[in-house]
């Protein structure tokens, strides 16, 4: 052991006599906490690593042996924590570790607060990552998926994640796609399945269609390259837009328990905007007669603004011009793979539309002009007509598509603040008034009238000649689910050439996957369902005539779209769930970049549900009237990024062992003096910054590694990863644990009595005295420390999630404050020590029981009566709130006072209601010094010698030493 007898304490350590200790230990070796000891008693090193592997392996062997029925008599309240389930890569990445943290805490605490809790874990296994990875392999990717959770489950029990195995589930499992075919066939039986055309993104090289999200930027496959096609072809769909308008008016009961953000990108995925349909008259050069293009808009009172029509790339106008021109034909092509914000172009010749306030106003020249029509990508073929009226005066797209195709003088307004508003700008200086107004000169007998009055006025007075009405749209489209591989749900529909589509019997489900060998293993293109020909040719359920299976399979989201409801009754073989179980999600956590399509996706499904025999007829809506929604409460985590070098020349992201971090705080490139450019992004293999987080976990401990990324960032907020922080984690845990061992050795030999069926009972076999006058000035702090603590982590995990950081903050503020100034009563010790540990529980399980088994050790002779602290009741308040106030007044807190490293006096003030240290040992809150300091200069020792005889506003720095028993202030 090193000598640290000759350390030199400086005069604010010799002086602060309470504070010396957590002064001088910043002064010592990170871990001499380990070897350094004021009391015998101290003797055994704390090894976080090791705490792991004995408390994983103890509660693995709980979780495997057969559980005791215990009868209850009260019912329990019930509450459902989910993570969202994960696709199995066969490696946990720290946004895993992020979540499944957030969601182990809180299963936890509602389990100590004496909930029934389910906290599920299962595999969202289906879908085309683990099918390119088997075929990159060549193996099946059922033995691939398997795999892969196996290791996972393994990382999970690695980071003391504490889910309820026995309800596990894998989508791929036939067990459980059975019920996605029911659900499917519960769906096509009400009318809300259908097969459709449908224009869909086409990987002629993988024979497959794609989903939006796996085409690039410029229109080619992200897997094989290929330049992907517009094909129709026929579809699967689910009818959600019959459940639109309950999709979004049910949004606004799951304000308070969805982040804003969230429902607001609902809102606008569901997309209701509320207009009027306008028709323009069209003429086509060559061509009898008009055609009618219908144009939907939000602002019709600024038709009077309309300079051009815009159509989109697959209108029929222009497929039909196209076949004609061939300039045309080029311009589709390249333009399929342009952003959706480009302002390219292509103007139509011989194509003019007639402005429709032509038919009622005969006075203004310009309503009586042809407008050109462009075809444009900006124009989205789904929204509205695939047509849009261009007013650049009114809109910012608008106007910077005209500038671009037209190149005019000047920029037509007809709306402004007032209809003396300038009507004409220069095209250089012009800029779109969005904002509603006061319509101009410009628009004839409607000037002078306010937008929204003028709006109404226009298209009444259009309806009259059959040019517009009233109409409103939704950007929400069908749900289309057909998938053109082989890992996923198979449809089960079975397709005749007598019946048509006939669905499979309920007592054939499911419809299994056949195994699939050979050629197709070694990388052969397509669908291999289509050559499975056993399994391809059936007999008709309707007729018995020969007949073909379907041989798409589903969307992976419509796995998840219901996968919650299936962990309430994984047993059930003859239903997806009873009606007895269902129940919806208390809390669910997830990342933000499943805020719309998921979420939206199990909205739908559970409203659908809610209508059919598998749900109880009060889910309909519950006892509050709130509408059937699946999810209460929606933590959405932010994302973890990880530390980035980059070659400050070329950009070049850097490896690892390309970095010299010998000095973490001047990083090098090796072998140079250049220092590269460091900043926080996204983790991902590219830029060599990922984190294993088991690694870390077995190198820092799982506990250190949880309590590091809670402490690291509110929950809501991205959390830049810094590994040489959990250092802060470990000295906190190290004054804990010398904490729970001097508790030991001060609690042996006392008389202090407890019973281990008392505590099991209860959660406490002892409590603090009715009169309380006698505590000294250190179990008053201890007191009072543990009962604000456990208010307040009580309140930030039941109330505010978001703000676990905070959580963190607490305990370790309440360490300090037992360990700086410890309780001289061993009932005030053990009371806040036995509170502070199960306050800590659900965050660092393996410390927590480790030494909750060592507090308990010289109390109670029989340890095998011992309650595990996870089972143990959450801490209830030590004081009312007026035995609060009465020991808050009481007497008060002395702090010396040193000016320039000099004692000058000694004051007392209040004694603070919270407990003032440090969340990290780094002094207390700016909010806290300003308390300590405001208080001290009220006094008048404080007034003569910060005031008096020193000036206080020329002060150039104010030291408060952890404690607060001592503030240092330098002129």
């Amino acid at each position: 052991m090193q000598n640290f007898s000759r350390i030199r304490l400086t005069p604010i350590v010799a002086q602060a006599r309470l504070c010396a200790r957590p002064i001088l230990r910043p002064l010592l070796p990170s871990n001499a906490f380990t070897r350094l000891s004021t009391t015998a008693a101290i003797s055994r090193r704390l090894d976080l690593p090791a705490l792991d592997k004995k408390w994983q392996e103890k509660w693995k062997s709980d979780a495997e042996s057969p559980r005791p029925v215990v009868q209850s008599t009260e019912p329990k309240p019930k509450s459902y924590v989910l993570s969202m389930f994960p696709y199995p890569p066969g490696t946990l990445h720290m946004g895993h570790l992020r979540v499944y943290t957030i969601s182990d805490v809180l299963s936890r605490f509602y389990k100590m607060r004496g909930h029934d809790v389910l906290h599920p874990m299962g595999w969202d296994a289906f879908g085309l990552p683990a099918e390119n990875a088997a075929i990159e392999r060549g193996v099946d990717p059922a033995e691939w998926t398997e795999q892969n959770i196996a290791k996972m489950k393994e990382q999970l029990r690695s980071i003391s994640a504490s889910f309820d195995w026995d309800m596990e589930l894998a989508t791929c499992a036939p067990e459980f796609y059975e019920h996605t075919q029911r659900i499917f066939l519960m769906l096509y039986e009400k009318g809300l399945a259908y097969q459709a055309e449908a224009l869909v993104n086409y990987d002629p090289v993988d024979k497959t269609v794609l989903a939006n999200e796996q085409v690039d930027a410029n229109g080619f496959s992200w897997r094989s390259g290929a330049k992907v096609e517009k094909l129709n072809l026929k579809q699967w769909f689910f009818r959600i837009t019959d459940f639109k308008e309950a999709l979004l008016k049910d949004l606004d009961s799951l304000a308070g328990g969805w982040p804003d953000r969230v429902l607001s990108m609902q809102r606008n995925w569901i997309g209701k905007s509320v207009g009027a349909k306008v028709t323009f008259p069209v003429t086509i050069e060559g061509q009898d007669g008009e055609v009618n293009v219908d144009v939907f808009t939000t602002r019709p009172d600024t038709l009077y603004g309309v300079e051009y029509l815009a159509l989109s790339l697959d209108h029929p106008i222009v497929l039909k011009a196209a076949e004609k021109d061939s300039a045309l034909r080029t311009f589709l092509d390249e333009a399929s793979s342009l952003p959706a914000d480009s302002k390219a172009g292509y103007r139509l010749d011989g194509v003019t539309a007639s402005h429709p306030l032509r038919k009622i106003d005969n006075e203004s020249a310009h309503v009586q002009r042809e407008l050109p029509i462009f075809v444009a990508p900006y124009v989205l073929s789904d929204y509205g007509e695939g047509a849009v009226m261009g007013v650049p005066g009114h809109d910012a797209r608008d106007i910077s598509f005209f500038k671009e195709n037209v190149n005019p003088e000047s920029i037509t307004l007809v709306i402004g603040e007032s209809d003396t508003s300038k009507t004409l700008v220069p095209a250089q200086d012009a800029k779109a008034f969005t904002q509603d107004g006061v319509l101009t000169s410009h628009c004839w007998k409607y000037q002078g009238l306010h937008s929204k009055e003028a709006a109404t006025q226009i298209v009444n007075d259009l309806k009259q000649v059959g040019q517009a009405d009233f109409k409103e749209t939704w950007r929400l489209r069908d749900w289309l689910i057909s998938r053109q591989r082989y890992w996923g749900a198979p449809i089960p529909i079975i397709h005749c050439g007598d019946c048509g589509p006939v669905p499979v019997p309920a007592k054939d489900l499911p419809v299994k996957l056949p195994k699939i060998e050979g050629e197709w293993l070694k990388g052969k293109k397509g669908n291999p369902l289509e050559s499975s020909k056993e399994w391809l040719h059936t007999n008709c359920p309707s007729c018995g005539g020969p007949a073909r299976r379907d041989t798409d399979t589903m969307d992976t989201f419509v796995d998840s779209s219901w996968y919650y409801l299936r962990f309430l009754d994984t047993k059930n073989k003859d239903a997806p769930f009873s009606p007895s179980v269902v129940q919806p999600v208390n809390v669910y956590i997830g990342g933000v970049e499943h805020a719309i399509l998921h979420l939206l996706y199990a909205r739908f499904i559970y409203k659908f549900l809610s209508q059919s025999e598998l749900f109880p007829a009060s889910a309909h809506a519950d006892n509050s009237g709130a509408p059937p929604e699946p999810f209460k409460t929606l933590l959405s985590q932010g994302m973890v990024h990880g530390k980035t070098f980059t070659e400050p020349d070329t950009g070049r992201f850097l490896l690892p062992a390309e970095v010299d971090l010998t000095n973490p705080d001047k990083p090098l490139i090796t072998g140079t003096q250049i220092t590269p450019n460091v900043s926080y992004e996204k983790m991902s293999k590219s830029k060599y910054n990922g984190v294993d987080p088991t690694e870390c976990a077995t190198k820092y401990g799982a506990d250190a590694t949880r309590a590091h990324i809670l402490f690291s960032a509110p929950v809501s907020e991205v959390l830049e990863w810094d590994e040489t922080k959990i250092v802060g984690v470990e000295r906190w845990f190290g004054r804990l644990w010398k904490l729970v061992l001097d508790a030991q050795h001060q609690l042996t030999g006392s008389s202090l009595a407890i019973s281990a069926s008392d505590l099991n009972a209860a959660g406490h076999a002892v409590s603090l005295p009715s009169s309380l006058q006698d505590l000294s000035d250190s179990d008053t702090d201890a007191v009072l420390a543990t009962h604000n603590t456990i208010s307040s982590v009580t309140t930030c995990i039941e109330s505010n999630p978001y703000g676990l950081n905070t959580v963190i903050s607490d305990l370790t503020k309440l360490t300090n404050t037992l360990s700086s100034t410890p309780p001289s009563s061993p009932l005030v010790y053990y009371l806040s020590l036995s509170a502070l540990l199960r306050l800590l529980s659900p965050i660092a399980p393996a410390l927590a029981s480790e030494s909750w088994e060592l507090l308990h050790q010289p109390l109670i002779k029989d340890s095998t009566s011992l309650r595990s602290i996870l089972s143990s009741p959450w801490p209830t308040n030590l004081l009312t709130d007026e035995q609060a106030e009465v020991l808050a007044a009481r007497g008060g807190q002395t702090v010396a006072i040193q000016i320039n490293g000099k004692l000058r006096c000694a004051v007392t003030i209040p004694r603070m209601m919270s407990p003032i240290t440090s969340s990290q040992g780094k002094g207390p809150s700016q909010e806290e010094q300003d308390w300590i300091i405001s208080r001290i200069l009220e006094t008048a020792e404080g007034k003569l010698w910060l005031r008096e005889k020193n000036d206080w506003e020329k002060r150039r720095r104010v030291i408060v030493v952890r404690g607060c028993k001592l503030v240092n202030v330098v002129f």
